[in-house]
């Protein structure tokens, strides 16, 4: 029998085992269009998540397939977490082919964010990481900004080669590659599956395009965001839909910031200082005094600071100290929440998910 794969998520279609995946009814198998798993299908049109995905070995086993080709890679990466997303190894894993990297989510900066200071510091934080593209952009693939440059861009560096589009979970690649098929073939709906639950895509699709194939890639979960300890409903709660409107807090020392209770940032020292907050707006950010932190989490966590909820997974929260005495502007990143801006000579206590580390960089904005 040919071997038949999901046009949603590339698992090999099965109707033996309805637990695993790619699994659809036999009576489906003879039909002429492009066949979806159930779990797709359920997905797509009901929301209903069955949760399934691929180890880290079996991630990079999929991936290092790509270094036995002569390929264009297009890497897409998250500009909320742009060091948690870069997945430096890819290079290594692909053979050194050509690459590109774009940076997705542009709709969900401040308008008045400059192109060229973003793309300035994105080549600095992507060289820095032993990554040599050919090309940096930057798009937004659900509002369709720049992919039309974009796809231009690609189609002469990739000559007539295959185009694999790869990275870390959610960060857009599905998305990215609906965007083109509306855009160059005709599509009116969504032909790849898109979720914000991680492990949506499970294996190689390749989709006809022009002369080439353009290939969606499994996403490599990255353990370090937050994201991928909480349910649906938390998901929901951290996921900005739109444009981010920056919220300041004016802090005096010794005054805490709770991100619901995922996260806490204590300013232990320093003088007056703004934090500058780049999270969803969904997300709830209280302020109190240091010395008050400790009962109010104890009293709150799940109510007034939530997420998390009653299924997510529970939440330990471990400290990282950050010295600065920089009159520049930094970054505290809270990987897959955001960031917030300060500058100053400051001393700062970050609590995140035991196991997720937050960092200090030079500020994006």
């Amino acid at each position: 029998m040919e071997e038949i794969r999901c046009i949603g998520c590339g698992s090999l279609i099965q109707s033996d085992n309805i637990k695993d995946p790619g699994y659809v009814p036999s009576s489906k198998l003879n039909s002429e269009e492009d066949i979806v798993c159930r779990r797709c299908f359920r997905l797509k049109n009901y929301n209903e998540i069955t949760p399934l995905s691929i180890t880290k070995d079996d991630y990079f086993n999929i991936i290092g397939k790509i270094g036995n080709e002569d390929s264009l890679i297009v890497k897409i990466i998250d500009i909320f977490d742009i060091e948690g997303t870069l997945i430096p190894q890819i290079s290594k894993l692909t053979n050194h082919n050509d690459m590109v990297v774009i940076a997705n989510k542009l709709d969900l900066l401040p308008k008045s964010i400059k192109e060229s200071k973003l793309h300035h510091h994105l080549n600095k934080m992507i060289r820095d990481n032993n990554l040599k593209p050919l090309k940096i952009f930057l798009m937004s693939a659900k509002k369709n900004k720049n992919i039309d440059m974009i796809m231009d861009e690609i189609m002469k560096l990739a000559g007539k080669r295959d185009i694999y589009i790869v990275g870390a979970t959610n960060v857009g690649k599905s998305t990215f590659i609906n965007s083109l098929l509306k855009s160059y073939a005709g599509s009116l709906e969504d032909v790849i599956t898109v979720s914000s639950v991680a492990g949506t895509t499970l294996d190689l699709i390749k989709i006809p395009f022009g002369d080439h194939f353009i290939i969606d890639t499994p996403g490599l979960i990255n353990d370090n965001q937050i994201t991928h300890y909480l349910s649906q409903k938390g998901l929901k709660a951290v996921t900005p839909k739109k444009e981010i409107k920056p919220v300041t807090f004016q802090l005096k020392a010794e005054q805490t910031l709770f991100f619901g209770g995922l996260v806490r940032i204590d300013f232990v020292s320093g003088a007056d200082t703004s934090f500058t907050c780049y999270t969803s707006e969904f997300l709830k950010i209280h302020r109190t005094k240091l010395e008050n932190a400790d009962e109010l989490y104890s009293n709150h966590i799940g109510k007034l600071l939530a997420p998390p909820y009653a299924d997510d997974t529970p939440i330990e929260l471990v400290s990282h100290n950050f010295f600065s005495n920089s009159n520049n502007k930094q970054d505290i990143v809270l990987p897959g929440l955001g960031f917030v801006s300060f500058k100053g000579n400051v001393k700062i206590v970050v609590h995140t998910k035991k196991g997720t580390i937050p960092y200090l960089r030079d500020a994006l904005i």
